[in-house]
């Protein structure tokens, strides 16, 4: 498997003066359809949108994944080559040194606590499936340190198997879009995986992830150059003036 490293995406859209939404048609048939053509909207305004850490196999990507945690992808991304190098395997992990570990992941912040994570997580993998990462969301979750939200990243990204993200963006996003009125990410992931394939799961959250980082805001959202605002129930909770809005875009950042 060959590292990933995303490049910026380009300029969101300007919406033209017609993208101010119309009343919103709150029937089931029309939340589905409004739901897609907000997916296809942001994977076109996003197509290099992907996952920006870099991994070769199951097991890094994992590890990788939970550095991630109140950290950046671009941060973990510096720490990872020579943490990969000197921790190879499971076994590894578990009979690391936990000075040596905590030095080397201090970078990505909570470094004690994801030191215990990582030592427990190479145990766990190496009593209980042989040192490999388990391709299931069942016996994901029963690892140390590993939620559903990490779970389904590296079921998306290293087994290929879809499955819905709810990260901070995919949350309050899926709220604004009016795909869920719900707050807990275990009952987030159903109402929107209800509204698109399965096929599109994955790269959805991801272009989601980079709207939220570029565009939709959780503060002050770019309402006026965003390229869904007329899908958007919540058009004008931020600057809907186009000019102003524009100076709200930022480059996505892991």
């Amino acid at each position: 498997m060959t590292p990933r490293r995303t490049p910026a995406g380009p300029p969101a859209g300007e919406p033209d003066a017609a993208a101010e939404p119309a009343p919103v048609d709150r029937s089931r048939t029309a939340l589905v359809r409004r739901a897609r053509l907000i997916g296809r909207t942001l994977a076109e305004t996003y197509p290099d949108a992907d996952i920006e850490l870099d991994f070769r196999t199951p097991l890094e990507l994992l590890v990788a994944t939970i550095l991630a945690a109140q950290s950046t992808d671009k941060r973990v991304n510096t720490v990872t080559p020579v943490l990969f190098a000197r921790y190879p395997d499971a076994a590894a992990y578990a009979a690391a040194d936990r000075a040596e570990l905590e030095a080397l992941i201090t970078p990505t912040g909570f470094f004690r606590a994801k030191t215990d994570s990582l030592m427990k997580l190479g145990a766990a993998l190496t009593e209980r499936f042989d040192g490999e990462v388990p391709g299931r969301l069942a016996d994901l979750v029963t690892l140390p340190g590993v939620g559903r939200k990490t779970a389904n990243v590296v079921l998306g990204y290293a087994f290929g198997v879809p499955g819905i993200t709810v990260d901070t963006h995919v949350g309050r996003l899926s709220r604004r879009f009016g795909w869920t009125r719900q707050t807990d990410p275990e009952k987030v992931e159903p109402e929107i995986g209800a509204l698109f394939p399965r096929k599109d799961w994955v790269p959805l959250c991801q272009h989601v992830i980079w709207h939220g980082r570029r565009c939709c805001h959780a503060r002050n959202p770019a309402c006026g150059a965003c390229p869904v605002a007329r899908w958007c129930p919540a058009y004008g909770e931020g600057e809907t003036d186009p000019v102003k809005a524009a100076k709200l875009i930022r480059e996505p950042r892991g």
